[in-house]
């Protein structure tokens, strides 16, 4: 593919031909990743494929759809040799850990409900990854999420995937400007996960029917708590289900298998109302229990700000935008209020259940797709 006749720019936005632009393409071994680079090894660009290999999962946490397991390097392998293009494997277990894997277990452990897959991206994807690209001297680097960079009058805008079933901006909104001018998502613009499937058969990758990962990558089968225990022995002692005057209502094996708003589960029944988690104190190894108005909420404290919004960030005393507490909810309209370069307060239109620290908040326009940034909700 040549040069746009009206801005003299190529598809990934340089003025030179695809043959002179390289680009490193983070390939997990996924189909998403392995589209990306096909698509752009097909259209000439000089392609560099990375894997990292961030887990050792050995033979306890031996699993199917993780993304960083040994199978995935070496799928991500058979896409490089067959269209062509040199990959590399980089060992970022200790990084992993260190910057990830730690920081997930101690939040866990206070009663947070915490998103490693955003620490990742931050931390490891979009920082030591990113830097190896600028050691290989590409241009760019090109990842296969599902989000949309845009140029906007001020310089590269981050804007929510055409596809709003696929939209990974709840994981993506703590990167930075610097990155954000750097890095390319070909796969944003697309309408479903469909065209990525086809893009793949048309390629004939072998990935084109592997099925995508659900789970955080060094947690099998979704369960956190097995991974707590190991991580951090004792975190799984009993005690006891309180309510919120602190009377005893039952007893539990393990604050670590509670989650805020949980309702089901808790083995005291017969009472007249249904009780749910709104509160995990681990220090008194106690679960407390409540009625469901408690765990409404209108005032996040939010801190460890991003802000990709035009201006500073403290320029406006407030701002009317929409947030995501949860990856699973739509936005909802809020009042933004800056209390410093990195903290703020969010003050929701309409309660929101179940906003729980550890969790992001993550900033939107109110009309339209932009993404103005966000911070993590903690406990004020």
């Amino acid at each position: 593919m040549a040069l746009d006749h009206t801005t003299g720019l190529n598809s990934l936005g340089f003025a030179k031909p695809p043959s002179e632009t390289r680009v490193v393409v983070a390939m997990s071994g996924g189909v998403d990743s392995s589209v990306v680079a096909a698509m752009l090894a097909e259209e000439g660009y000089d392609v560099v494929g990375v894997t990292l290999q961030l887990y050792d999962h050995g033979a306890a946490l031996a699993k199917k759809g993780a993304c960083c397991a040994g199978l995935d390097i070496h799928d991500a392998r058979r896409v490089a040799e067959e269209m062509g293009f040199p990959h590399y494997v980089l060992d970022y277990e200790n990084i992993f850990k260190d910057a990830v894997i730690d920081e997930f277990a101690d939040s866990y452990l206070a009663g947070a409900t915490p998103v490693p897959c955003i620490r990742c991206n931050e931390r490891v994807k979009f920082k030591d990854l990113l830097e190896t690209a600028r050691d290989l001297e590409a241009d760019c680097m090109a990842t296969g999420h599902y989000i949309q960079r845009r140029m906007g009058d001020a310089g590269a805008e981050l804007h929510c995937a055409a596809d709003a079933n696929r939209d990974q901006s709840y994981f993506l909104f703590s990167t930075k400007q610097e990155q954000l001018d750097y890095l390319r998502f070909p796969l944003g613009h697309l309408p479903s996960k469909a065209e990525t499937r086809a893009l793949a058969a048309k390629y004939g990758l072998p990935v084109a029917d592997k099925p995508d990962s659900q789970d955080i990558c060094f947690v099998p089968n979704g369960n956190y708590a097995s991974v707590i225990e190991k991580l951090r022995p004792g975190a799984a002692e009993p005690g006891d289900i309180v309510d919120t005057d602190g009377r005893v209502l039952g007893s539990h094996e393990g604050v670590i298998h509670y989650t805020i708003g949980q309702r089901r589960g808790l083995g005291i029944g017969g009472l007249a109302d249904p009780l749910y988690v709104v509160k995990l104190d681990v220090d008194a190894r106690q679960v407390v229990v409540g009625p469901k108005e408690l765990l409404a909420t209108r005032q996040i404290p939010v801190r460890e700000i991003n802000w990709l919004g035009d201006g500073g960030f403290t320029d406006l005393e407030e701002r009317h935008i929409s947030v995501r507490v949860r990856s699973t909810r739509p936005p909802r309209e809020a009042i933004l209020r800056p209390i410093s370069a990195t903290e703020a307060v969010v003050e929701l239109l309409t309660a929101e259940e179940g906003v729980s620290p550890g969790q992001a908040c993550v900033f939107y326009e109110t009309e339209g797709t932009r993404i103005l940034g966000g911070g993590w909700i903690w406990a004020g």
